[in-house]
């Protein structure tokens, strides 16, 4: 199926699908199986009219629907850079994009993708954010092994070859040198989806007060000795469904509590996890708009004030 003919597909819901066979693409996605376990095990929810192809093509992204704001908007300025991380792997490509009419210094947000690189909803994300008013820096993790090559599969697989700990050094690296451009305020933040949301709440812990804001969505929560450590307001996402992280909220709210940090978890009735991910069935509308609006008035808050 080439691209032409997958951007005809009609969007699928998750709840056209069997909690099974979703719980079976968390597995999948998340590297707990490999494709061809996946695949068969998609095989047993195939019938005389779907078959298991047909359903694993269902569930692959489809960054055709992901376009909110195009690459050529007219707002927008938008330009790829290198950032130098010699504690990690050395650099780490990025995507900048910000307000083409802006004058004077902006707000920045640091955009951190899944567990498949820097791909087409992720940069779409940051060009939302600044048609929004920021400028917006969006890291690809996969740079030491030749960035993100347009297949979110392979994507899966070179994010395995990275060294996790020079992975992060590069993010915090990209979160710095936004931080220190001559033309942001000095105020950022932070978003993050899946495993980008993880490194919302790592970088918070790391760089305390010099990130301004943190919205993880569906990240992986610090433990409470780290999460000691955190100064930036906290907005955290999660799906109700997405009960291996969002179980991890209860702990994380007390421990920020406890540390006197500013902070907010909403809970979206009925969404999985990846509900904000616009490519895929998990994709929950309502939650998504909501859980937007959130992160919008967080950092208007605590980066734009």
């Amino acid at each position: 199926m080439d691209a032409q003919d997958k951007a005809k597909l009609e969007r699928k819901r998750a709840s056209d699908f069997p909690r099974e066979l979703l719980d079976l693409l968390d597995s999948y996605v998340h590297g707990r199986i490999g494709r061809r376990e996946f695949v068969a095990g998609a095989g047993k929810f195939a019938t005389a009219t779907v078959s298991a192809a047909a359903l694993v093509e269902m569930l692959r992204p489809n960054y055709a629907w992901a376009i909110q704001v195009p690459e050529d908007d007219k707002r927008l300025k938008t330009e790829k850079l290198t950032v130098q991380s010699p504690a990690g792997t050395g650099h780490i490509d990025c995507y900048l994009a910000r307000p083409a009419a802006a004058r004077g210094k902006l707000p920045g947000v640091l955009v951190i993708h899944e567990n498949r690189g820097l791909n087409p909803y992720v940069k779409d994300v940051a060009r939302r954010l600044a048609v929004a008013g920021y400028m917006a820096l969006a890291p690809d993790g996969l740079t030491s092994v030749g960035g993100y090559t347009g297949d979110d599969e392979n994507g899966a697989k070179l994010f395995g070859q990275v060294d996790r700990d020079k992975m992060r050094e590069d993010l915090a690296a990209a979160a710095v040198t936004l931080k220190n451009r001559a033309d942001c305020t000095g105020k950022i933040g932070a978003v993050g989806f899946c495993f980008g949301g993880g490194i919302v709440n790592y970088l918070a812990v790391r760089m305390g007060a010099d990130l301004a804001a943190g919205v993880p969505f569906y990240g992986a929560q610090p433990s409470a000795e780290d999460a000691a450590k955190i100064k930036a307001p906290i907005n955290a996402q999660y799906g109700e469904l997405d009960t291996r992280i969002t179980g991890g909220w209860p702990a994380f709210d007390a421990a920020l509590t406890k540390a006197g940090v500013p902070h907010e978890g909403h809970i979206y009735p009925g969404a999985n996890h990846g509900f904000h991910n616009d490519t895929t069935p998990r994709y929950d509308e309502a939650a998504a708009k909501e859980a937007w609006t959130h992160t919008l008035a967080w950092f208007d808050k605590y980066l734009k004030a």
